[in-house]
């Protein structure tokens, strides 16, 4: 499309649990892959772009046991993975889009996910995603912070993810300890996403999150829930299904099931519009 600001192209605006996303449907507007990663940093930026914490193309399969695929940055233009509050948009937005059914499955960097959009019942309208298989699972990991001695769990549920057990995580400097923790030498050179969590009971937990790419704490992290609903059932100290309350207030379900995880969650489109490229300094 192009105006007198030149070619445009749309995107959706979507947010899980207020992580929120651009969502560029590349099957029709064609970024090279190559040039994704420019599109994240400069579409994610809050002052001169759309603002959001990552992007992601929904493209063809390239699978054919897969309705579509996606390929997901940070902010920062890194390439992830995953990100398990991102999938349920996908997942959501994809069935909007009649890209897939209610149910179906898609490709990651991580693997294949499985999605559901939640139709009928109470859960109407959240998404069930099943996470690929966990792995690296650490409990008890010594590190010095600070020349202080902490206790760190680990669970890659996709992406890596720290977590750290704490008595009140509203006292917690997320942003100062999750970056220290983010660069430990412990998770060289990748680094790590770090969780800081409160157990309430053996089904409620409160979360904070900080996230690498972002480089900042977001209001909720769907793998890092998954994370540290995993580790703390692996330490006994809650049941298979636990409902985490993030930082934006928002509850993700995490459920553990004979080696499965899947998170439960809101998933929401909040606008949808025309991208200007030139003034974003973008091309195709």
């Amino acid at each position: 499309m192009m105006s007198i600001f030149g070619e445009s192209v749309p995107f959706h605006k979507m947010q899980g649990c207020g992580n929120d996303f651009v969502v560029i449907d590349n099957r029709s507007v064609h970024v090279p892959e190559a040039a994704m990663a420019d599109w994240a940093r400069k579409i994610c930026a809050r002052a001169f772009g759309v603002g959001a914490d990552g992007i992601f193309f929904l493209d063809d399969a390239q699978d054919p046991a897969q309705d579509y695929r996606w390929h997901f940055f940070n902010s920062d233009g890194s390439r992830a993975e995953m990100c398990g509050n991102a999938s349920r948009c996908a997942g959501k937005l994809a069935h909007a889009l009649g890209l897939a059914p209610a149910e179906h499955v898609f490709g990651t960097d991580a693997g294949p996910i499985r999605a559901k959009v939640l139709l009928d019942g109470p859960d109407a309208g959240r998404v069930r995603v099943r996470l690929t298989p966990p792995k690296g699972i650490e409990t008890g990991i010594s590190l010095n912070v600070d020349a202080a001695p902490m206790t760190v769990h680990f669970a890659d549920t996709g992406v890596p993810h720290a977590v750290v057990l704490v008595d009140d995580v509203a006292s917690v400097n997320v942003r100062e300890l999750g970056r220290k923790l983010r660069f430990h030498e412990r998770f060289a050179p990748a680094g790590t996403n770090v969780n800081f969590a409160q157990i309430k009971d053996r089904s409620t937990l409160l979360l904070r999150t900080y996230e690498r790419g972002v480089e900042d704490e977001t209001y909720a992290c769907g793998t890092g829930a998954c994370a540290t609903q995993l580790v703390a059932h692996t330490l006994g100290l809650t049941d298979a299904r636990a409902d985490l309350t993030t930082t934006g207030g928002e509850v993700l379900t995490v459920i553990l099931d004979d080696g499965e995880i899947h998170l439960q969650g809101a998933a929401e489109l909040t606008f949808k519009g025309e991208l200007y490229l030139k003034p974003l300094g973008l091309k195709r």
